[in-house]
């Protein structure tokens, strides 16, 4: 049995927990088994009619499961253009199992230099292989090929406004209706089934009465830097801790193509989201500045999953399902596995869109399986961010646990490619002394540093 140290990683001071999965490249022809659940009326004449609201990674990835399974599938966005403001790196076995072109790929981050609350600077990546790297993407440039891919199979793209789910009442065949708006229009469309891919205000969560949760916001500038700025930042991205950039997350510097992306979040302070920002743009300062600002990004960010993520026939993905993780604020692979099982589950239960489903179908062929893989992980990286998060001693602690070789060969494969990194238990009970050991010490040196402080 794997143990916990092996279980959770740290990338780039990020937490990652790994968990097993095939990264082999798929075909994308969905096999369709069928369900234990035949007490389902069969459709006559038609095929399961399926609403996906939200076109991020989730939704599109739901569409495509859908529509390429044999469901009819309307995929709703309302600003296909847009997209919300993220760092935008995805793991190595993402490509793979995803089929993302190179083509997307604005950089190929082979380094990872962390900054503690001290600017004691640790380069992360000493450990990867001469084929592996960090993807760095823009979120527009992947939600347009996802969305395209999932039209491309089947998927009736609606560029509208949700702007209600209307709940069938009694009959537990009757059709949800989503009610939207396009050109200035209003329009209805009944369905069987509803995914939510539609973030972290989900109108569709609120429909089901899913519950509320905790949501970071993140901010984002996006830099033009002047070309010998630029390169610098060839194959670097860079992360920062401390109190001054954010008393409970982290902010960053990602390279994009011509640009970097320089942001920062939090949950607890979310008032201050622009004090926390003008930090992290002045620890950085002598690298950005002379950039220009070519755009402002905010956004909410889930904190943890919902207590609801089905009821009735409507589930929920990605944000709108609360699938980021803690510590590195995870949340495109996710989204898009999340939103890839969901529908797989979705045309296993009706038989390739031959039956109606019901809730017992979704508890038992996505719920049930996404907890079985994931669930762990995001409870363990709660921890993992109240251990080490919570104080600038305990970020000193993480920056210099981020120095230890081990822990960046642990990390990276861990994180490239979502399985357990193997390791050895010698190894591993050094690795939990030195955590222990530098968190003592750096608390030690904390009480001495706000000691002379007053």
């Amino acid at each position: 049995m794997a143990s916990a140290t092996q279980a959770a990683t740290i990338y780039g001071g990020l937490f990652t927990a790994a968990a097993p999965l095939q990264t082999k490249r798929r075909s994308f022809t969905f096999r369709i088994t069928a369900s234990s659940n035949s007490s389902n009326p069969p459709l006559v004449g038609r095929k399961l009619r399926a609403a996906v609201i939200g076109a991020g990674p989730a939704g599109s990835s739901a569409a495509e499961a859908l529509a390429a399974g044999g469901a009819e599938c309307f995929l709703f966005e309302r600003a296909p253009s847009e997209a919300k403001p993220c760092g935008g790196a995805i793991p190595l076995c993402m490509l793979d199992e995803f089929d993302i072109p190179a083509r997307l790929i604005d950089r190929h981050v082979t380094r990872m230099r962390i900054f503690s609350p001290s600017n004691l600077a640790v380069d992360f990546g000493k450990t990867l292989r001469p084929h592996e790297f960090i993807a760095m993407l823009r979120r527009e440039v992947l939600d347009s090929f996802l969305r395209d891919r999932a039209q491309s199979r089947g998927a009736s793209l609606i560029s509208g406004l949700v702007t209600r789910l209307e709940i069938p009442a009694s009959s537990p065949h009757a059709p949800y209706v989503v009610h939207y708006t396009k050109d200035h229009a209003r329009h209805a469309l009944a369905v069987d089934v509803v995914v939510g891919a539609d973030g972290a205000n989900s109108r569709v969560a609120k429909s089901i009465r899913a519950g509320s949760y905790a949501c970071a916001i993140a901010f984002q500038e996006r830099i033009k830097l002047p070309d010998d700025k630029m390169a610098y930042y060839e194959d670097l991205a860079e992360m920062y801790v401390g109190n001054d950039v954010s008393p409970d997350f982290y902010a960053w510097v990602f390279p994009k193509c011509d640009h970097v992306a320089v942001g920062t979040g939090t949950v607890c302070s979310k008032q201050d989201i622009k004090v926390f920002q003008r930090a992290i743009r002045a620890r950085a300062n002598a690298k950005i500045s002379g950039g220009r600002v070519i755009k402002v990004e905010a956004h909410p960010i889930p904190e943890h999953p919902r207590p609801t993520r089905v009821r009735g026939r409507v589930a929920l993905i990605g944000d709108a399902a609360g699938y980021v993780t803690k510590c590195s604020g995870e949340g495109i692979y996710f989204a898009a596995k999340s939103g890839r099982m969901c529908g797989e589950a979705i045309i296993k239960a009706s038989e390739g869109g031959e039956r109606m489903i019901n809730e017992e179908d979704l508890k038992r062929e996505y719920l049930k399986e996404w907890d079985a893989k994931y669930i762990t992980t995001f409870r363990f990286l709660d921890l993992l961010q109240k251990v080490f998060y919570g104080s600038d001693a305990a970020r000193e602690a993480l920056v210099e646990l981020c120095g230890d070789e081990y822990v960046q060969r642990m990390t990276f494969e861990s994180y490239l490619y979502k399985k357990l990194a193997d390791g050895n238990r010698w190894d591993d009970a050094k690795m939990v002394l030195n955590t222990v050991g530098s968190l003592m010490r750096c608390n030690v040196l904390g009480r001495k540093m706000e000691a002379l402080k007053i």
